[in-house]
């Protein structure tokens, strides 16, 4: 398939800028693939959808405050710092992204909050906008991170137009993340409370959870037009042994498997079998779906509505039908759902 498949047109004004009062009470769209009836409802409806002993698989990776602001040394032009990942922790190494990243060179110093209560140095340029930053620190290291943490703000998508405010810190984290080390959230998560969790259980539902630590991969944009031509950034994923006994008990005995999002469906055909069963896992995955694509785990699968050209899309298109999900997001946007981080859900049957 190519790029210019992918493009529907979106009103500015659907795209979520802030959540839902109440996590469960988003809209939900059901898609039926073996009727092609879609249903409108909301989310804590879903519990109408599952029967006892059907498995549902959570990521629980957990948010950090990636987002930065600091000044330049000598000139003390604002540069907005993007933590990616921690690179080596006694030496306080980070792989961040800069902006502007053309100001960004080797050997500058860029001082973080008041009195320049951190400072970073430029170690090295991995790609344009990359880069590697040594902190220069002298506390211990969880007083370092105290610190990073506290200057840093919720890593909010672009797309969502606004300042930050306190409200993000929680409802940008699913009520189930642990593992810290994601830049973004896993946004289908996002619609699950407490009480919700509950109801489900009272049917029989099972629960298992992996861990993928969402990157900004998520957000980066496709520039070929031939998907076989796209890299996808790699992201750390973590299967546990529990969690791979559990999914696998419910295939053997014909339960159903539903992946609360994109990050767990691709968490789960990375490290599938050719037997069609679920190993454990600790490593990476640069896994790319896309349509034609012959799923081996899930059956169902909660999403919310992604943007235009998006890898999101893709994958959702591909376990949906290409035909039927456009379909769907055109009345979608007929019925003015909400697009987005922050926006309504589906779920595809």
């Amino acid at each position: 398939m190519k790029l210019s498949q992918f493009k529907y047109t979106l009103p500015q004004d659907l795209i979520a800028l802030y959540p839902s009062k109440n996590r469960d009470e988003s809209r939900l769209m059901v898609v039926h693939r073996d009727t092609g009836e879609v249903e409108h409802k909301v989310f804590k409806n879903i519990v109408d959808y599952f029967k006892e002993q059907d498995v549902l698989v959570f990521n629980n990776t957990k948010v950090f405050p990636a987002r930065l602001y600091g000044n330049k040394e000598k000139t003390g032009a604002e540069i907005e710092v993007f933590l990616l990942r921690e690179l080596n922790r006694e030496q306080r190494l980070w792989d961040v992204l800069v902006d502007p990243a053309r100001k960004i060179r080797i050997g500058n110093k860029l001082y973080f909050g008041e009195d320049d209560l951190l400072v970073a140095e430029v170690i090295d340029n991995t790609t344009s906008r990359g880069r590697t930053l040594r902190f220069l620190f002298d506390g211990t290291y969880d007083e370092f991170k105290q610190t990073l943490y506290s200057l840093g703000e919720t890593p909010l998508p672009k797309f969502i137009n606004r300042p930050v405010e306190p409200e993000d810190n929680e409802r940008y984290q699913t009520i189930f993340a642990k593992h810290e080390g994601a830049v973004a959230a896993p946004t289908a998560g996002l619609h699950f409370s407490r009480e919700l969790l509950k109801r489900l259980e009272i049917v029989g539902v099972e629960f298992a959870e992996i861990t993928l630590h969402v990157g900004l991969g998520n957000f980066r944009t496709v520039d070929v037009e031939d998907l076989t031509k796209h890299k996808v950034d790699s992201e750390r994923i973590r299967i546990t042994e529990e969690s791979a006994i559990l999914i696998n008990k419910a295939k053997e005995r014909k339960s159903r498997i539903c992946a609360v999002g994109t990050t767990v469906v691709r968490t789960l055909e990375s490290s599938v079998s050719t037997s069609g069963l679920v190993k454990p896992f600790d490593g990476w995955t640069n896994k790319f779906i896309f349509p034609p694509y012959e799923f081996k785990v899930p059956d169902m699968m909660v999403s919310n509505f992604h943007l235009p050209y998006s890898t999101l899309l893709m994958m959702v298109s591909a376990f949906t039908g290409y035909n039927l999900l456009f379909d769907a997001y055109k009345t979608a946007v007929k019925e003015k759902y909400r697009f987005g981080t922050y926006g309504d859900a589906m779920l595809i049957l």
